[in-house]
């Protein structure tokens, strides 16, 4: 028997979780943490988020150690960590349960109705809006999201309602661990080549996933999204339950009459099955948001919530970390941040900037993310940045791959067909560039998954000097 089965959360009293500075087990420390718990873990390196544990009573030990496993009862690791790591073997040596992220979901989940939101891009913000909304409803879910949205203050909430709303990872199948009531699946686009072979083989654990929900459930599919619609159309073959929600004249739930507003973000009306809804108003921008904000008014409308709430708790939403985070504006420049390190979610980002600030100088800064992904879509990343004036393209970050020598910046950025594409070889010299280069009314646009956040308020910081002095 695995150790998830024999886990019983009532008996859990204390928990330690390997890995705990990142997103996803810092979410998972919160809830457990937040059920009484007591929670502790261990990362590499200080971290804004292992520091925001440590103020709300959760310890962190710096580095891997024996030792650091305590008196748990459980430890949990993220599938990033190797069964040789110290804590791991410490805790099997002791006859402790070793629970992996994905199974765990599973247990921390069950007693729930779970709405999980899943997709290539997009999820992030999804999940926020939803569990902003359903916080705005007062029906006090749990939650877990990617990232952490301005509007709840934390990536991870244990609650006292029925929800329990979780960004669904398809990274490593981890997402098939869930059984939601509501599932929604804002897109399907070939990615995590590291797991996936292609894109038949992402569908098929999108369509895993959605067999997966619990009997009544329903799945709120994007309309506009060709594979999501397919799994869409075969899941109401085989019986089961289908909203669609997109920009198409076959959705259920739709948007026109899209407009930016004086917020900085998008103004819409919005139709379900052709009655209009009226006006509704976010503060985030791009067209992307538009429609994640019809799969939340779907999701929303399932649970009877308010319409008025609803429309209230979006825009009052203003976004997520790292999903176009404004990080400064000092000397008439405009630092912004994303998470985008995918073509599409390249494309949407710079569109969304170029609505927003219209003709300003635009700096597509760009951090490439695993040698992997660079080279299974390098075709879609030639082509991306063509909304961008300039393009600048930081070193790989490697993050669980090994570089090989075989895959440079400079490969990378001679592939972008693009007029202006420069190359820098470290987080300094990106910094010392951009500060040099930079003008007022230029807005720099930092993308990717590794560390170029650590860029853009570094840049912040040098302009804020140089207007000093």
């Amino acid at each position: 028997m695995s150790a998830e089965a024999q886990l019983d959360l009532d008996r859990i009293r204390e928990a330690h979780v390997v890995g705990i500075g990142g997103a996803g087990m810092s979410a998972i420390a919160r809830v457990l943490h937040g059920l009484g718990k007591r929670v502790h873990g261990s990362d590499r390196q200080v971290s804004p988020i292992t520091e925001a544990l440590v103020a709300e009573g959760i310890e962190v030990a710096l580095g891997h150690a024996a030792e650091n496993v305590g008196t748990a009862d459980l430890v949990l690791a993220s599938s990033a960590v190797p069964e040789t790591n110290v804590e791991l073997v410490a805790a099997a040596e002791q006859g402790i349960p070793v629970v992996r992220r994905p199974s765990f979901l599973a247990v921390l989940t069950e007693r729930y109705d779970v709405i999980a939101v899943a997709g290539a891009h997009g999820k992030t913000t999804v999940t926020g809006m939803t569990a902003a909304v359903l916080m705005a409803a007062e029906l006090d879910p749990s939650y877990i999201v990617g990232g952490v949205a301005a509007t709840l203050g934390t990536n991870g909430r244990a609650g006292t309602g029925a929800n329990f709303v979780i960004e669904a990872d398809e990274y490593r199948r981890t997402f098939l661990g869930l059984t939601p009531k509501i599932a929604v699946v804002t897109n399907v686009e070939f990615d995590h080549p590291d797991c996936y072979p292609s894109l038949r083989h992402v569908r098929l654990a999108f369509g895993e996933f959605v067999d997966n929900l619990a009997p009544g459930g329903v799945l709120i599919a994007c309309g506009d999204d060709r594979v999501a619609h397919a799994i869409a159309a075969s899941h109401h073959a085989n019986g089961g339950r289908v909203v669609l929600y997109g920009l198409g004249v076959d959705c259920s739930w739709r948007a026109r009459s899209i407009e930016v507003n004086a917020a900085g973000g998008l103004s819409f009306s919005v139709m379900h099955e052709d009655v209009d809804l009226g006006r509704f108003d976010l503060r985030v921008p791009g067209e992307f948001n538009v429609v994640n904000a019809l799969a939340v008014l779907a999701v929303a409308d399932e649970l009877g919530i308010d319409l008025a709430v609803t429309g209230e708790a979006l825009g009052a939403f203003s976004g997520t970390a790292r999903r176009f985070e404004l990080l400064g504006e000092t000397g008439g420049v405009t630092v912004i941040d994303d998470y985008a390190h995918h073509p599409t979610q390249i494309r949407g980002v710079l569109a969304a900037a170029r609505a927003r600030y219209g003709d300003r100088r635009l700096l597509a800064v760009w951090e490439p993310h695993t040698f992997s992904r660079i080279r299974a879509l390098k075709d879609e990343f030639a082509t991306a940045f063509g909304t961008a004036d300039e393009v600048l393209v930081m070193p790989i970050y490697a993050a669980r791959e090994v570089d090989d020598g075989t895959l440079t910046a400079r490969d990378v950025a001679d592939a972008i067909q693009h007029d202006v594409v420069k190359v820098t070889a470290s987080i300094d010299e990106t910094v010392a560039r951009l500060a040099s280069d930079t003008r007022p009314g230029d807005v720099v646009m930092l993308m990717g998954a590794g560390k170029e956040y650590v860029v853009g308020r570094r840049l912040v910081e040098a302009l804020r000097q140089c207007v000093a002095a």
